[in-house]
């Protein structure tokens, strides 16, 4: 591998791999994202119940990174009480077609990851 590209892999500022897998490849993106796919659009308390173990605080955190990068549109309606409404973006849905790959791949493999984990375990132990 030439030098230049060594460089760019290592600064994660600089490999757009890196740069993205970081920023989605949390322990909520991947869910959020899936879940405004399957429903279109949802407000905080809807994405909030929905995944059940997202504390209010990392909803918040992830639902604006994912706004941040573009992924995610968040819709403020002026009314009282205020509502705010979650949506993919066009970007955000280009993602889809990786992010449902990925999942696909993951339920195929599961079971033999988790079988080659406690066989290193077991052997390694």
């Amino acid at each position: 591998m030439n030098e230049k590209k060594i460089k760019k892999m290592g600064n994660i500022e600089n490999c757009p791999v890196r740069n993205v897998i970081d920023r989605i490849g949390d322990k909520w993106s991947m869910l959020i994202i899936l879940l405004l796919a399957d429903e279109q659009v949802l407000r905080f308390n809807e994405i909030h119940k929905s995944i059940g173990t997202i504390s209010q605080k990392m909803l918040t955190v992830t639902l604006k990174s994912l706004e941040s990068d573009g992924l995610v549109k968040r819709t403020v309606y002026p009314q009282i009480p205020p509502k705010v409404e979650y949506e993919l973006t066009p970007r955000g849905k280009s993602l889809l077609p990786h992010l449902l790959a990925l999942t696909e791949w993951a339920n195929k493999n599961m079971s033999n990851i988790k079988a080659s984990r406690a066989q290193y375990e077991k052997s390694n132990a």
